[in-house]
């Protein structure tokens, strides 16, 4: 799995999500969790791609589904990236592709 770095992207100003991009991982990817934190999947292929997120939680002994994204083809998705995708490791979430054909990705957080 590649770690994905968080770009600062401050509310007042912005930044450009699609410069900020790259290659989604065939293994997988990582990214930091916490609030205001997101992932940006932008899709350049012809057909429809899944991103799932690892959810590592249980309530009440249950397992909490992971989170699966669809993103259109051509289009591009954001994905929060709070709390409860936290894996054990260094609190980062753990990100998978269906295929990366096409796929770029990348995490950011809101500033001020």
């Amino acid at each position: 799995m590649v770690a994905l770095n968080i770009v600062a992207a401050p509310i007042a100003g912005g930044v450009s999500l699609s410069d900020n991009l790259t290659a989604a991982s065939a293994g997988g990817d990582t990214a930091p969790t916490g609030p205001g934190r997101f992932l940006v999947v932008k899709n350049g292929d012809a057909s429809s791609h899944t991103v799932t997120v690892v959810t590592p939680g249980t309530v009440n002994g249950l397992a909490v589904a992971d989170a699966t994204v669809t993103v259109p083809a051509g289009k591009i998705h954001t994905i929060p990236l709070g709390g409860v995708f936290a894996g054990p490791t260094a609190r980062r979430a753990n990100i998978t592709y269906d295929a990366v054909t096409s796929l770029t990705v990348g995490a950011f957080e809101l500033g001020t």
